[in-house]
């Protein structure tokens, strides 16, 4: 299994209505490395969503349900999407300034690499994140 986190702004797609959707097309990758991170993502992956602009905090665990094919948004081959749905809220939304003063999580990609919207985690990344948003 695979682990990654997606980015998005609440103003535009918010984890409350990924929720309410149930499953949603990961679209609007513009990024090759990002878009290189949805063509590896398989049926079962887990993957943060993560609030950005807004909130910059990490406030669920999606599954990947549907493996890459074409962007339907665009007609540029290159561009891909999954599908995704919600698996559970994390207790505690887990922010930005916590993940950095992680010891644990300090070469993440998402504070090394901070403005790609799709990005992997390692198994140790995934799970301390998860860990620190079970906590009361």
């Amino acid at each position: 299994m695979n682990y990654f986190l997606v980015k998005s702004e609440p103003f535009k797609y918010s984890w409350q209505q990924f929720r309410k959707d149930k499953k949603t097309f990961w679209d609007g990758v513009r990024n090759y490395q990002a878009r290189n991170s949805l063509k590896d993502m398989k049926k079962g992956d887990l993957v943060l969503f993560y609030h950005s602009n807004e909130g910059k905090e990490v406030v669920g665990i999606a599954k990947v349900i549907k493996e890459y094919y074409q962007d339907p948004t665009t007609s540029d081959e290159r561009w891909v999407v999954v599908d995704l749905a919600p698996v559970e809220a994390l207790k505690k939304p887990i922010t930005l300034e916590t993940i950095k003063e992680d010891k644990q999580l300090k070469d993440i990609a998402l504070v090394r690499q901070g403005r790609l919207s799709v990005m992997p985690l390692k198994r140790e990344e995934f799970d301390r994140i998860v860990e620190l948003g079970s906590a009361s």
